[in-house]
């Protein structure tokens, strides 16, 4: 017979008891923050995709000069300028991006942190939605009339059929490619702290 030498198990029943300890309200907060921090990387890259408005520039003369009978000449805007600058009149852009973090310009983490996290079996869910009313025409595409002026842009529509934009779909599509690495790397953090003590 083959001696196999002496074996201490003292190591292996502490390492035991450690994932004994694991228990699963900490599994559930473990898988509630991985949500979340996913959810901020997502919205991060959603906000660096979605597009910011820019004010349209008046074209032609903007105002005409008028010399009155005292001999002193004023200015006064045309009608086409006179429209833009009261449709354009507070207008700062950004509203859609300002949208995926519930209209507050805020940091994408400190947003995702504060969304609720709901449980589906063994996955976990986070709503993400942007709330501006043309977010699905930008994202998806949206039909137009060609021809039709538009005295907001202060141009006729030329194409048919303006496509989206994808920014939410692309930010997935990215998120999904590096889920796998960015899960085992902070599974490997958590269960190193947890049994090192920390």
């Amino acid at each position: 017979m083959t001696k196999w030498g002496k074996v201490d198990y003292k190591q292996f029943e502490q390492f035991k008891k450690k994932l004994e300890k694991l228990q699963r309200a900490e599994l559930q907060k473990f898988c509630e923050a991985a949500a979340k921090e996913l959810a901020a990387r997502l919205l991060r890259r959603v906000i660096e995709l979605t597009p910011v408005g820019t004010k349209p520039k008046i074209t032609g003369k903007k105002t005409v000069k008028v010399k009155g009978a005292s001999g002193k000449t004023r200015s006064f805007l045309t009608a086409e300028a006179a429209r833009h600058q009261q449709y354009w009149s507070g207008y700062t852009g950004g509203t859609l991006r300002r949208g995926w973090t519930g209209g507050i310009n805020q940091n994408a983490a400190m947003y995702a942190k504060s969304l609720p996290v709901r449980q589906a079996g063994n996955v976990y869910i986070i709503d993400i939605i942007n709330p501006v009313e043309y977010a699905p025409y930008v994202e998806f595409g949206h039909r137009q009339q060609p021809g039709r002026y538009v005295p907001a842009l202060g141009k006729k529509l030329k194409a048919d059929w303006v496509p989206g934009r994808l920014m939410l779909t692309k930010s997935e599509i990215e998120l999904e490619g590096k889920l796998q690495g960015i899960l085992e790397k902070k599974l490997l953090k958590y269960l190193g702290d947890y049994l090192n003590g920390n």
